[in-house]
């Protein structure tokens, strides 16, 4: 019998490195995702193959019944799977396991998230254990990837599992939103370090965080929500000691430019009330062209 799991991919709109901390972020899960299908096998064995968003196999890996490598095309990136189900509780061991991504894997939307989701779903692990035990992180894009529409999150130090609710997150400008992407993949793990190493008070910056978080989902125009967009850019950019990335790369851009996420790569967000053939005119310009309208990534 084959069966098939789906995980969606994630972009983080408010308090970036913060929400390791508590503070309560506004995540939007995509509409681009990672899906598993699981069938049996003839032969003894897992037998695991990665398919990419061109339909093209990146990655393969056969293991036992103890979870040995008899063979793979990356051994860096089989140990990492073997270390993730070795946490899983498997009951089956003859199987061919075959990933696909909807999206270009430098894309940052969540190949690692997915694919926590994805075997925690087939295993009926609990996914946020499952991170904790392999990746780490806040658990956010955990949340998205099963989550039906945008979510707000909080991880709250005391409890197992962090508080997740549905938000009705579509502005009706919606359509003066889009999605860009920089051309370059940002590392989380470096980026968190930085932030742990520096010295402030994140109980004040977490408030100020909450705050525009609550007004940010509940701005009733598009200008007021640019305007927010832009205080909270200013909030994080002070605190990490970081330049903005408007005005490291986009200066003379008429509109809001918001990071996502990890600083520094991936997608931001941009909102303009130019006519769209404008705003995507002025980002090839500079030679960026990946420029996706809210709509069309955003559950």
């Amino acid at each position: 019998m084959t069966s098939t799991y789906h995980a969606n991919g994630k972009l983080l709109l408010t308090s970036e490195y913060f929400i390791l901390d508590g503070a309560i972020g506004l995540a939007l899960p995509t509409k681009f995702g990672q899906t598993l299908t699981v069938e049996p096998s003839v032969e003894k064995g897992i037998f695991w193959k990665s398919i990419d968003n061109e339909n093209k196999t990146w990655f393969e890996v056969n293991l036992n019944e103890q979870l040995e490598i008899l063979s793979t095309t990356n051994q860096e990136i089989a140990l990492t799977l073997k270390n993730i189900l070795s946490h899983c509780s498997l009951t089956n061991f003859n199987v061919q396991l075959t990933t696909r991504l909807d999206f270009p894997q430098n894309w940052g939307l969540g190949s690692s998230s997915t694919l926590i989701s994805l075997l925690a779903q087939w295993t009926n692990a609990n996914p946020y254990e499952l991170l904790t035990k392999t990746f780490g992180g806040s658990g956010y894009d955990i949340a998205c990837a099963t989550a039906k529409q945008p979510i707000s999150y909080q991880r709250i130090s005391n409890q197992s599992l962090p508080i997740s609710n549905t938000i009705a997150f579509l502005p009706p400008f919606s359509n003066q939103l889009y999605f860009l992407h920089l051309n370059q993949k940002q590392n989380s793990r470096e980026g968190i370090q930085h932030y742990r190493s520096l010295p402030m008070d994140k109980t004040d910056i977490i408030e100020q965080l909450n705050e525009l978080t609550f007004k940010i989902i509940h701005a009733i125009n598009f200008y007021e929500l640019c305007h927010y967009l832009e205080v909270h850019e200013n909030v994080i950019s002070n605190a990490l000691q970081l330049e903005k990335v408007k005005d490291r790369l986009f200066p003379d851009f008429p509109g809001t430019i918001k990071s996502l996420g990890a600083w520094g790569g991936d997608f931001v967000l941009v909102a303009d009330d130019d006519e769209p053939e404008n705003v995507q005119h002025y980002f090839q310009s500079k030679g960026y062209h990946t420029l996706i309208p809210y709509q069309k990534m955003i559950l």
